[in-house]
């Protein structure tokens, strides 16, 4: 099964033929070249492929799209506030190497247990969380300076150590 990615959300549109503005934490400035299509989540883990037009960069975070079938504003607001997704290879292709989305499907490892796999990076000014799934419940982990004891990219782990009391509150 293909695993899907989170890159940003549409945030509004532009023009009157249909173009959409994506808010995107890919790290780098990028106008998706090359890329076929984008991938909204409809229902839970049912992702429908738009097919990208063309598109164009407006800043570092955001991009222009325009995407078939979307021919008039009107239309495109429908599709305002969506989480824009893309398939793993096509993710690793886009991302920045160092960007914090790439921690994406690591593992967050703290003493010789697992916590979970990243399963969404939150950017905050000071620390990133992690939302993994503990105990078969969403849990955030934060990383910074103080969580943080090594980031082994071959084996795409998160080594960390978090404040006492941290989990129990996700049990």
């Amino acid at each position: 099964m293909t695993e899907y990615f989170k890159i940003g959300k549409f945030v509004g549109t532009f023009g009157i033929k249909g173009e959409l503005v994506l808010k995107h934490n890919l790290g780098k400035k990028t106008s998706l070249k090359g890329l076929k299509a984008i991938f909204i989540e409809e229902r839970k883990e049912s992702f429908i492929p738009w097919f990208i037009e063309n598109s164009k960069i407006k800043n570092g975070e955001e991009i222009f799209l325009k995407l078939e079938g979307i021919n008039v504003r009107e239309q495109a607001i429908k599709l305002t506030q969506k989480e824009a997704w893309l398939p793993e290879e096509e993710f690793k292709k886009y991302a920045a190497k160092t960007s914090p989305i790439n921690l994406l499907g690591y593992d967050i490892i703290e003493g010789e247990r697992v916590l979970g796999k990243i399963l969404e990076v939150i950017e905050q000014q000071h620390q990133i969380l992690c939302r993994i799934e503990f105990n078969d419940r969403e849990a955030y982990i934060p990383l910074h300076q103080e969580t943080i004891q090594k980031i082994d990219n071959k084996k795409q782990q998160v080594i960390v150590s978090l404040p006492p009391g941290l989990l129990e509150i996700y049990r």
